[in-house]
């Protein structure tokens, strides 16, 4: 049985030119290299408005946060909690909303490659 590094080797020395190329593009990315990639492309803008608005979350979540902290009155460290608790799960689901796409983007990415390993072995 082979290891996967051995199958890669195999895989680039039975492709040709083009081929090549195509699997120069479906190689498995870093976790911080796959998530900057959903930076780009066609939806590239929609993560780009998340992550604005997230961090904007964020740093009021946090601001708040601080405030609560800072509170020693009853009702105004309940108002900064309660607003510090819902910003910061709501800047928490806008980043988690990111990761069932960059899961879809390794997967596509894996079945580029199979389809490649399928035409160069059906030629």
């Amino acid at each position: 049985m082979t290891n996967n590094d051995d199958l890669e080797k195999m895989i680039k020395a039975a492709l040709t030119g083009q081929d090549r190329e195509i699997l120069e593009g479906t190689e498995e990315l870093g976790w911080f290299a796959l998530g900057l990639k959903q930076f780009s492309g066609k939806l590239g803008w929609v993560t780009w408005v998340l992550m604005v608005v997230q961090t904007t979350m964020f740093i009021a979540g946090a601001y708040f946060g601080i405030k609560f902290l800072n509170a020693s009155e009853l009702l105004p460290a309940v108002k900064n909690g309660i607003g510090s608790a819902v910003l910061l799960l709501m800047a928490t689901q806008i980043k988690m909303s990111l990761m069932p796409q960059m899961q879809a983007d390794r997967v596509i990415r894996e079945v580029k490659r199979l389809q490649l390993l399928i035409a160069s072995h059906g030629t």
